[in-house]
This record gives structure tokens, C-alpha cells and sequence, in this order.
């Protein structure tokens, strides 16, 4: 807490002294581009809008070159993200690119959670940016930062207004997102069309609360052509719009038609033909200047700066960090990291504490539902066993009686073969008198 209040005093405190000699350190801007171009730059595009509105011809346009892909149907069950990077080099420059694709937005029947997947894919690169950042032994030199730079949000050409699905997912993207929104295949309406639905889109977004990329203007050297593509006023029915070239309304192709003695990027119809880079027929040579060579820069330090920081600060809260504390003081990491490592502590305690009392609870009900059942089982016991003696009486009973008949069945059996016997012996001393009663 002391270093940090004399570390801030002494950067209040700080003099101006002239320098009696050349030093050398004017040197460092030079040092910064050398070392900067040396390590290479990176630049993250997402591309937002529904299939068939040439997102990937657009891309293909912008950084001169062809970059492989497919063309993906509108039967897709959902929004999935399609990520592809690719090593570019320009001069000495090296630039890595990453282009992530929209797969299957706005090809639903129901639309609603539209959004939810391109919000989830841009919250776990911030995410996976600020776990870099917390690690002990952080390689942020050498991280590839998938941060998204430049959301390009494609508008399909009604003519009319913006639809539904674009207000809603503009709305959830511009705090997390550099958004510049574009009119594509804009040649496929009329120019005065075009301007009216240019002034349509710019009042809806206002009127619903879109915040889309402001170009800077603090820097003289693109201040003035940075001003010119800013809306600076909104139109209401008493008062008029400031000309802007936002949304810019573009065209891509990669075909190159012969125009008169030169080859130009165009795209033939059979009423005639559309030239690329032609500002007459197209915004596409504006928005690859504001794009790619006057702000690319700024994207990159506005998604540090004020995006991935509100992230990054949310997320931080949510963990338990703060600047200050109750009293308005400055609070260190570590003051933060003891306090919450106590109010953690208390409250694992406090769980612990209440488990064991939960588990003393059930170990006590256990015991009665035991006890219960013993109870139970002895009774039902004695029941059977009184059943089991109650049903050996009967038994035995019916067997005395069983032998008690079988007894007397034998004794009436005895006297009636007594009986046979003397009746047949009765029976042959008669025949005998008989036969000799005849002799005679």
C-alpha cells in the first residue's frame, strides 16, 4: 500500500529538465517498428449476415487474394462459428488473419437465439485472453490473440429498413465488438434507393441505441478523412443528417474485366458493368481505407482497450476484485486476495459446518428408520413364529386324530377277520355232520 501511494507521488512529482546533448533516445519510435515488424501483426475479422449475401467474396476482395472455403447451403440447424486463419505478407509485413464466419445465420425458421452463438464465440476469446493473462508465467509475446478486432455486419438490400434479426443482434454485440455495418451486393438497388436506405438504417440504429465504430478523429494525420465517415448528427423530420458514408454500401468480385485500356475488379451485368473500385459505383475503396489502412490499428487498441476491459472488468468483479474499498481507498491485489481468501474461508466453513450438522441430522434419522425396521422385523418375526407353533399344534393335533382313527380302523379290522374266521370254521363243521348224516 506505501509503495504503490510513493510510486504514485513520484509519478506526480515527476520534473522537466533540458538535456545539455543528443542522447538518443528519440530513437524509440524506430526501435518499436523495427521490433513490431519483426514480430508480425495480427488481425481478427468476424463477418455477421445472413447465407448468399458474399461475405466470402467480400473477403476475397478486401485482402486481394483467394481464400479457400465452401459454399455453405441454408439448411443448417443452427448458427456455428467458422474460424480460418491465414499467414499473409505485404512488403516486409507479416499479418496474421483470422476470418470467422457466420455459418447458417438467419436461415432459421425460428430466429430468436440468432445471436447467442456469436456472443458465446466472441466472450471465450476474451475469456481465453484474460486466463493467459492471470497465468503465473504468462507468453503473451508469443499468444495468438483470436480477440475479435472488426465485426462486419452485412445487410441484405431490401431498400426498406433493417430487419428485426439485425437490430436485435447489433444491439447484443456492440459492447463487445467493433461493428461496421455494410449494405452488400448494394448493386442490386438503385442509387437513390440506396441513399434513402442508407439514412433508414443509420436513424434505426439510433433510434434503438446501436452503438457502431466511431472512427477516431483525435489524431490530426487521419482526423479529417476519419470526420468525413463519422454520422456526426442524426436526421429527425425538422432537422437533416450530416452526409456520412455510413453504412458503406459495397460490391465484391474477384473477376477482372477489361475497361477501356486497364483490368478492373468488376462484376458484368447484362445493362453493363459494376467496377469494384470504382467510389461512383460502390463504397468498397472507403471502406478498404478505413478498414485496413488508416484504422486497423485503432480496431486492434479499441478491442484492448475498451472492449476486452469491460469483459475483463465484469469478470474480475464477478471473482471478487476491486479498485477501492468501503471507505474509497486504493485496495492492492493482495489486500483483495487476503480479503477474499477470508471471506472464502468463512464461508467454507460455514458450508462445513452445516454439512456436518446436515450429516449428524441424517445419521440420526438413518438410525431411527433402523430402529423402525428392527421393530418391524421382530414382530413380524414373533408373528411367524407364533403362526409356525399355532399351525405344528393343528398338525399334530390332526395327526393324533389321524392315528387315533387309524387304531380303531385296525382293532375293527381284527375283531371283523376274527368274525370271517369262525364264521367259516362254523361253516365247515355243519357240512361235515351234513355228509356223514348221509353216509348213514
Amino acid at each position: 500500500m506505501a509503495s504503490t501511494e510513493i510510486a504514485r507521488q513520484a509519478g506526480e512529482g515527476a520534473r522537466a529538465v533540458p538535456l545539455a546533448g543528443h542522447v538518443g533516445f528519440d530513437s524509440m519510435p524506430d526501435q518499436l517498428v523495427n521490433k513490431s515488424v519483426n514480430h508480425g501483426f495480427c488481425f481478427n475479422i468476424l463477418c455477421v449476415g445472413e447465407t448468399g449475401l458474399g461475405k466470402s467474396t467480400l473477403m476475397d476482395t478486401l485482402f486481394n487474394t483467394k481464400f479457400e472455403g465452401e459454399p455453405t447451403q441454408h439448411n443448417q440447424p443452427g448458427v456455428t462459428l467458422k474460424s480460418n486463419t491465414y499467414e499473409l505478407q505485404e512488403s516486409n509485413v507479416r499479418l496474421k488473419l483470422t476470418v470467422v464466419n457466420t455459418v447458417g445465420f438467419g436461415d432459421q425458421i425460428n430466429k430468436e437465439d440468432s445471436y447467442k452463438s456469436i456472443v458465446e464465440f466472441i466472450d471465450a476469446q476474451f475469456e481465453a485472453y484474460l486466463q493467459e493473462e492471470l497465468k503465473i508465467k504468462r507468453t503473451l509475446h508469443s499468444y495468438h490473440d483470436t480477440r475479435i478486432h472488426a465485426c462486419l455486419y452485412f445487410i441484405a438490400p431490401t431498400g426498406h429498413s433493417l430487419k428485426s434479426l439485425d437490430l436485435v443482434t447489433m444491439k447484443k454485440l456492440d459492447s463487445k465488438v467493433n461493428i461496421i455495418p455494410i449494405v452488400a451486393k448494394s448493386d442490386a438497388i438503385s442509387k437513390s434507393e440506396l441513399a434513402k436506405f442508407k439514412i433508414k438504417i443509420t436513424s434505426e440504429l439510433v433510434s434503438n441505441g446501436v452503438q457502431i465504430y466511431q472512427f477516431p478523429t483525435d489524431d490530426e494525420s487521419v482526423a479529417e478523412i476519419n470526420s468525413t465517415m463519422n454520422v456526426s448528427s442524426y436526421h429527425t423530420p425538422f432537422t437533416p443528417m450530416t452526409r456520412s458514408h455510413l453504412p458503406f454500401a459495397v460490391v465484391g468480385s474477384t473477376e477482372e474485366v477489361k475497361i477501356g485500356n486497364k483490368m478492373v475488379k468488376a462484376r458484368q451485368y447484362p445493362w453493363g458493368t459494376v467496377q469494384v473500385e470504382n467510389e461512383n459505383h460502390c463504397d468498397f475503396v472507403k471502406l478498404r481505407e478505413m478498414l485496413i489502412r488508416v484504422n486497423m490499428e485503432d480496431l486492434r487498441e479499441q478491442t484492448h482497450t475498451r472492449h476486452y476491459e469491460l469483459y475483463r472488468r465484469c469478470k474480475l468483479e464477478e471473482m471478487g476484485f476491486k479498485d477501492t474499498d468501503p471507505d474509497s481507498k486504493p485496495f492492492s491485489l493482495q489486500e483483495t486476495y487476503e480479503a477474499k481468501r477470508n471471506e472464502f474461508m468463512g464461508e467454507l466453513q460455514k458450508k462445513e459446518e452445516e454439512m456436518r450438522q446436515m450429516f449428524v441430522q441424517r445419521v440420526k434419522e438413518k438410525e431411527a428408520e433402523l430402529k423402525e425396521a428392527e421393530k418391524e422385523l421382530h414382530e413380524k418375526f414373533d408373528r411367524l413364529k407364533k403362526l409356525h407353533q399355532d399351525e405344528k399344534k393343528k398338525l399334530e393335533d390332526k395327526k393324533k386324530s389321524l392315528d387315533d382313527e387309524l387304531n380303531m380302523f385296525k382293532q375293527k379290522k381284527t375283531a371283523a377277520e376274527l368274525l370271517q374266521n369262525q364264521a367259516q370254521q362254523a361253516g365247515g363243521s355243519t357240512t361235515l355232520k351234513r355228509d356223514k348224516e348221509r353216509k348213514k
